[in-house]
């Protein structure tokens, strides 16, 4: 099972390092991670996915909270949230048809074509993880040469669950 978890750290140098270290020594995998400064310029916000059962979830968040640089935890379990990841894709361009046809695809799934070459495109597509991967699916069929995807970044929906 996916678990995203949001933690809000005093934002210095190390928290990083030392948040990871704790995953490391534990034998947790991280799925993904995204880091930024959140409103408040000495506070940042690290969104972590794991994969595991209930109780990894509940021992990564009891570890985390015996950190002295983690200021609140927050797991995304049963409650409302909104959750983007960005990801740009190189796809090869075999002839002028596959072109129009990856232009056209670009434009159902709403993404955006950030560079094209004689030999390639670079698309550009933000969403949940399941848009994302049902791009990735069709585009595989033209032939994809990169990929560089982030981590997710999530929010609690409406006033329910506010983090801070």
């Amino acid at each position: 099972m996916r678990h995203m978890i949001s933690v809000l750290v005093e934002n210095k140098s190390g928290v990083l390092a030392r948040i990871s270290a704790l995953f490391a020594a534990r034998g947790f995998n991280i799925a993904s991670l995204s880091v930024s400064e959140t409103e408040d310029v000495a506070i940042s916000r690290m969104t972590i996915v794991v994969k595991g059962n209930e109780s990894i979830l509940e021992q990564v968040t009891k570890q985390l909270n015996k950190l002295v640089d983690v200021i609140k935890v927050n797991d995304f379990n049963d409650v409302e949230y909104i959750a983007r990841e960005l990801a740009l894709i190189k796809i090869n361009i075999a002839n002028k048809a596959s072109r129009d046809e990856i232009i056209r695809l670009v434009g159902v799934f709403k993404a955006k074509i950030i560079d094209i070459s004689q030999d390639s495109v670079i698309v550009e597509i933000s969403g949940n993880e399941s848009k994302l991967s049902a791009f990735m699916k069709v585009a595989l069929a033209y032939g994809v040469k990169e990929t560089c995807k982030t981590g997710a970044s999530v929010l609690y929906r409406g006033n329910s669950g506010r983090v801070k």
